[in-house]
């Protein structure tokens, strides 16, 4: 293979990009806006405090029609200073770095294919890089939504399932947290003229545990933090929840109770809010008749490739319930998503640079 996409490989996990530091984010952005800018794209950005969301096109070339939208990110969860514990490593077929697997290796793949695409017959190529995918991309929605209303097709360039298979559907998957107030008082003096907040959350975690229950909904409390002394009431408390969806009717059961919640105690107060929302994906006719032709195109470069849903989230979400014919997972093959086993593969590299480049040139239909 082209060793262009390893040393690219290289470069960008020798950049951490944790997510929300602006920093890091906006060195690696200049990188990947560099490369891209060689590639042929051209390049803009929507800027955003916590990072910018990069926006590269490669203008269409004797093709009509609505272009391919590629959706990315370069933001990990691993934060500046993890390359000390887990190096940049390559022996045999084996990469291992933070970030190698997801997603900078589908960047490195998509560029080197775009570099090597006949510029003469192509449709218009979009891109969007998020800068905040690892929790939500809260900031993104609008962006994924607007550039997937005139796209032909929609590829995700995050991991594919182990082995390389690509993903048809997506668990719909909600950030949620639950803020609750209360009154301060002395908690032994005078401990009924407060109300605690702490309680209160409590009571409102079992409500919303007993409306998942009977669902097919996974539900993790991730923190919860609130008070202060234990010789005072708690005067605020808040939880943040994850929630896993795969069905479009609980998913809007779930969320219409987060929605409904009240306080139990007269002096408390209840609120709940999402803090990032990526709705259910579930397998349909658009999707699978795209998926039908990327298999088309990889058997005609000698590739198997198959599809079938995901428990993970990713942009794709979006795009997908939104109809759109979506398929994602077309990053190289690899393992260890947000471990320290973290490992993406040299061959799969190669494997999907060919994949990506066939499909930026043969999907010209529908």
């Amino acid at each position: 293979m082209s060793t262009a996409a390893l040393d690219a490989l290289h470069r960008y996990t020798l950049c951490e990009s944790p997510t929300g530091d602006s920093r890091s984010l906006a060195a690696l952005a200049e990188i990947l806006d560099a490369d891209a800018a060689r590639a042929g794209f051209h390049t803009a950005r929507e800027t955003h405090p916590t990072g910018d969301h990069l926006i590269w096109t490669l203008p269409a070339r004797g093709v009509t029609g609505g272009p391919i939208l590629l959706l990315s990110h370069y933001d990990t969860v691993w934060p500046v200073g993890t390359l000390a514990t887990m190096p940049w490593s390559a022996e045999g077929d084996v990469i291992r770095g933070p970030g190698v697997y997801d997603t900078k290796a589908g960047l490195a793949a998509l560029l080197s294919a775009a570099g090597e695409i006949d510029h003469h017959h192509h449709p218009e190529v979009r891109v969007i890089v998020v800068a905040d995918e690892e929790i939500g991309s809260p900031s993104a929605g609008d962006l994924v939504r607007a550039e997937a209303g005139r796209a032909r097709a929609v590829l995700g360039l995050e991991p594919p399932h182990p082995g390389g298979d690509l993903k048809t559907g997506r668990r719909g998957s909600t950030r949620a947290r639950i803020e609750v107030t209360g009154v301060e008082a002395h908690a032994a003096l005078d401990p009924d003229a407060g109300a605690s907040a702490i309680d209160e959350l409590v009571d409102q975690l079992l409500l919303v545990r007993s409306a998942v229950a009977a669902r097919p909904v996974l539900l993790n409390t991730g923190t919860i933090a609130g008070g202060g002394r234990t010789n005072v009431v708690a005067g605020a408390a808040h939880a943040d929840l994850g929630l896993r969806f795969s069905d479009p009717a609980d998913e809007e059961a779930v969320l219409g109770e987060l929605r409904r919640l009240r306080p139990i105690r007269a002096r408390a107060g209840v609120a709940a809010r999402l803090l990032s929302h990526r709705p259910t994906w579930r397998p349909g006719p658009p999707g699978d008749a795209l998926l039908d032709r990327i298999q088309e195109i990889a058997a005609g470069i000698g590739q198997r490739v198959d599809g079938r849903p995901a428990d993970g989230a990713a942009d794709t979400n979006t795009t997908g319930a939104l109809g759109h014919p979506t398929v994602d997972g077309l990053a190289p093959r690899g393992g260890g998503a947000h471990a320290r086993t973290e490992w993406v593969s040299v061959s799969g590299i190669a494997e999907r640079t060919a994949l990506l480049t066939a499909l930026l040139t043969g999907l010209v239909a529908g």
